[in-house]
């Protein structure tokens, strides 16, 4: 039973004098690398933000209600449903129009009332 020279062999073992830790080095910095790419870009605002509605529609709004739909552009609202108020489109999930008219909602007329 003799001991093996693992001189030159990099394999990031303790006492091997190799100081920059072999493959098993590299593969732990990038591992970190990619953890910290992941850390700056959430903290960055940089976030995914869903769209209200798919490319070629446009959202409207429940009349008398606060639900909602999405319309294929070119066609008009379905009954029960109207377009939102021009400057009150919201684009984004949670934008500042989205969490409006949560709160609020058209009325038989067209007003735009607080949700009882």
């Amino acid at each position: 039973m003799g001991l093996r020279n693992n001189k030159g062999k990099g394999d990031g073992g303790v006492g091997n004098g190799s100081a920059g830790g072999g493959r098993r080095g590299r593969v732990v910095a990038a591992l970190v690398g990619v953890a910290a790419a992941v850390a700056l870009t959430a903290c960055s605002g940089l976030g995914y933000e869903e769209n209200i509605c798919s490319d070629g529609e446009y959202p409207v709004l429940a009349v008398g209600d606060t639900g909602s739909a999405c319309v294929t552009n070119g066609e008009e609202p379905p009954k029960g449903m109207a377009r939102y108020p021009e400057g009150k489109v919201p684009k984004k999930v949670d934008d500042k129009w989205d969490t409006y008219w949560r709160t609020h909602m058209l009325d038989k007329d067209g007003n735009v009332v607080e949700v009882p």
